[in-house]
Order: structure tokens, then C-alpha cells, then sequence
């Protein structure tokens, strides 16, 4: 399951659902608006790029260091070292997304990455391997979120939440076909090879980054009134907007879920259902299956039910789906639920970044961006070793069931706290006319 931020709240007209597929038609009409702005489409060929440069590139980095060590420490290192950086970023590096001229940060997060890459087939130990990951991993930790933190500036008001659904659908699409291409590539002309195509589609990336206009991504730089201080604001802004809140609890709380069922998932499939490796890969393809849906229609669900509403639907279907999977008899009823919790993680992730990108304003949305996903990314590394060391006492289907639980709870928290930033905002706007 997959991280990402958000906020948004407007409405369509009354449709009806015709079997002739006009509505789907019509609804993808809309969907892809965004593509046709020039800025937007540029970021939107760079992430697709990269995305699945970096998930190929993810499985040969796992495979190259196994081979050469065939230790589950080292392979461990490796698999930290893709989400420790940003939990640093957030915590220590915020400010620079709004001090720094974002898209000249999203450049040299590139480049970083091209230098990266192409060290990596000279690599001589498992070590070096590890150090170059971990440098591509701080990189990765600015240039996602300098990339949400700027899509407001990019798309208009009445696409955001449009746009947000495509850059999160082909990251889900990256993110479940890349690892069986990786492989596959891996397996037919070593690990190298990977390396190699990830660092030419950083590169490509940086080329098509370079002709966005800066003002798009950003409306003007911060001024910084020391850094500490500057990170302080940026708790503070998190703190005191409801919009915020409702990620850092809401998703936080869900974060617990997420690792709970990620370190459950192998042994639901190996152990309890005696499904092997097949049986892993269909929960596996399910959740991603339903990531690309749900994060796909999620912008036509958050217009219909307001973003609230949205937010708390979608983490409740979470609950739903997951929870069913975890009392399934058979593997393929288990693939079919989590599909179904695919789908409200698609569709939550969306709502994570519409709801940061409108609860902050734009000098402190890099800060409290990178500040929500590192305390998220955390929760979930918790409840992935807590999750793990209770397996062998408890099960994977009572470990799947907390994380249900854990969906449950957030989705009434995530909902109220949206609800009340939404109401909060009305109050603004009516003040605002009389």
C-alpha cells in the first residue's frame, strides 16, 4: 500500500449512470483535463517516467544485494534506505521546499539521481550499493513532495483534485507493473541493466522539468527566519489547520493499518491460506489493481461527495476490504478483498494531498508536506516491526484484522476533522462576503 497527501471539496451536476458508457466517457473527459495545460503535461511525462524507472531500479537493487551477500540484513538495509531519507527530510530539511526555487530542487533532485544510477554498476559491495540507495533515497525525499507542493501552482483550482488522481494512478500503475518488469530484466540481463534505464529516465525527467516555468511551480520563495524557527512554523501550520490534521491523525492512524497488513500480507498467503508464492502475488496484484482504480475515479468521488465525506469513505472501504481479507477462506476471496481496500487507499491517497495542498498556503506547504509524511512514514515503519514480531504469537489473520481496525478508527477521524476544515472554510467565505 502506498502513501500520498491532499484536499478538495467541489461539485458536478447530477449525472445519471447509463449503460451506453457515456458517463465513463464524459468522466474521463474531465479526468484527463489537466494533460491538456503543457506545464502539467511535462510533470506528468516526467513522473511517469521516472516511476517506472525507480521501481525497476527498486527490485534490481533488492536482487543485486541478495546475490551478493544472501543476507536479509543487508536486503533489509536496502528496503529502509528508500523511505528513512524522507522521514529526515521531513523532519530536519522541510523549509528548503519553500525557501529553494522548487523546481531548480526537483532538477538537481534528478541529477543526483542520473549520478546515482550510473554508479551503480561500478559498485564492488553491498555496502556501496547501500550508500548510493541512500543518497537516491534523500533525493526522492525532496523531489515527491516538491512536486505536490507545486501542483496547485500549476493547475487551476477546479482541476486539482483532476490532477492529483493522474500523477497518483501512474505512480500505481508504476507501482504494480514495476516490480514484475524489474524482475523480469533483472532475471534476462542482470541488475545493471536496470540501473542504467533508471538513470537515463531520471535524466529525461530533468530535461522535461527544465521547461516548466519556475513561477508555475511556486508563486514566490519563502524567507526564512532561521531555520529551526522555520521548521516550528511548519508543525504549527499543521497544527492549526484542520485540513492538516485530518492527515497527520487521520492518515497517521491508517499508517498503522498499512504496516500492519504490508508485513502480514506474505504470511496470510504462504501460511494461513497455503496459497505460495502465486497466492502472494495475487494479494499483491490486488492491492495494486485497486490502487490504480481507486486513485483513477477518486477525483470524480471527491467531486460528487465533497472532500470529507470522500476521505472517510474511502478509508472505511479500507476497513471493509481488508477485513473481509482477513476472515477469507480461500486466497481468491482474500485477492478479491484486497482489491477492494486497493480501491480506498487509491482514493484516500488522493484526498491526503488535496487536503494538504489546500489547508496550507503555498511558502509553508513544503514544510508541512514533508512534516505529515515523515510522522506517517514512521507510524507505518512501527507498525510494520510491531505487526511482525506478533505474526508468530497471533497470526496473519489477527495482524490483518488490527490493521482493519486501524482503518475503521481513522476513517471516523479523518472524516470529522475533514468535515470540520471544510465547514471552517465556509465560515472564512461567507465572513469574508457579508
Amino acid at each position: 500500500m502506498r502513501w500520498a497527501t491532499s484536499f478538495r471539496a467541489s461539485r458536478l451536476d447530477q449525472i445519471t449512470l447509463l449503460p451506453c458508457g457515456g458517463v465513463l466517457r464524459g468522466a474521463s473527459a474531465s479526468q484527463l483535463a489537466p494533460l491538456r495545460l503543457p506545464g502539467f503535461r511535462l510533470l506528468f511525462l516526467s513522473i511517469l517516467g521516472s516511476s517506472v524507472g525507480t521501481l525497476l531500479a527498486a527490485i534490481a537493487l533488492a536482487i543485486d544485494v541478495k546475490d551478493r551477500t544472501n543476507s536479509g540484513l543487508w536486503v533489509g538495509a536496502v528496503l529502509v534506505v528508500e523511505f528513512l531519507p524522507a522521514i529526515f527530510v521531513g523532519l530536519a530539511l522541510g523549509p528548503l521546499l519553500d525557501r529553494l526555487e522548487r523546481r531548480s530542487l526537483m532538477i538537481a533532485s534528478d541529477l543526483v539521481r542520473v549520478a546515482v544510477f550510473c554508479a551503480l554498476p561500478f559498485a564492488t559491495s553491498a555496502g556501496e550499493i547501500v550508500g548510493l540507495a541512500l543518497v537516491a533515497g534523500l533525493a526522492n525525499g525532496f523531489f515527491r513532495p516538491a512536486v505536490y507542493a507545486g501542483i496547485p501552482n500549476l493547475v487551476g483550482e477546479e482541476q486539482l483534485g483532476n490532477a492529483n488522481a493522474l500523477l497518483q494512478t501512474v505512480e500505481n500503475i508504476s507501482w504494480a507493473a514495476g516490480p514484475v518488469l524489474g524482475g523480469l530484466l533483472t532475471a534476462a540481463a542482470g541488475p545493471d541493466a536496470a540501473y542504467w534505464i533508471n538513470a537515463v529516465s531520471f535524466l529525461v525527467s530533468a530535461i522535461l522539468i527544465t521547461r516548466i516555468p519556475a513561477r508555475l511551480l511556486q508563486s514566490s520563495t519563502a524567507l526564512s527566519r532561521g531555520h529551526w524557527t522555520d521548521i516550528k512554523d511548519g508543525v504549527h501550520t499543521v497544527f492549526r489547520a484542520n485540513a492538516l490534521l485530518a492527515v497527520l491523525i487521520g492518515w497517521g492512524i491508517a499508517s498503522l493499518g498499512v504496516g500492519s497488513v504490508s508485513v502480514s500480507e506474505v504470511f496470510m498467503a504462504k501460511n494461513t491460506l497455503h496459497a505460495g508464492d502465486v497466492g502472494y502475488g495475487l494479494l499483491y496484484g490486488g492491492i495494486g489493481a485497486g490502487l490504480v482504480l481507486g486513485s483513477f475515479w477518486s477525483s470524480t468521488v471527491v467531486a460528487r461527495l465533497g472532500t470529507a465525506r470522500a476521505y472517510g469513505a474511502s478509508l472505511a472501504v479500507m476497513a471493509i476490504g481488508f477485513g473481509a481479507g482477513a476472515v477469507s477462506p480461500t486466497i481468491w476471496v482474500a485477492a478479491a478483498c484486497c482489491v477492494v481496500g486497493g480501491i480506498g487507499n487509491g482514493c484516500a491517497v488522493v484526498c491526503n494531498a488535496l487536503l494538504v495542498q489546500r489547508g496550507a498556503r503555498d511558502e509553508m506547504r513544503g514544510r508541512a508536506l514533508t512534516f505529515v509524511m515523515s510522522i506517517t512514514f514512521t507510524l507505518t515503519g512501527l507498525a510494520t516491526v510491531l505487526g511482525g514480531a506478533f505474526i508468530g504469537s497471533a497470526g496473519a489473520r489477527w495482524v490483518w484484522g488490527a490493521g482493519a481496525i486501524a482503518f475503521a478508527l481513522a476513517a471516523v477521524v479523518g472524516y470529522v476533522l475533514a468535515r470540520d476544515a471544510a465547514r471552517a472554510e465556509v465560515a472564512t467565505v461567507g465572513a469574508a462576503v457579508n
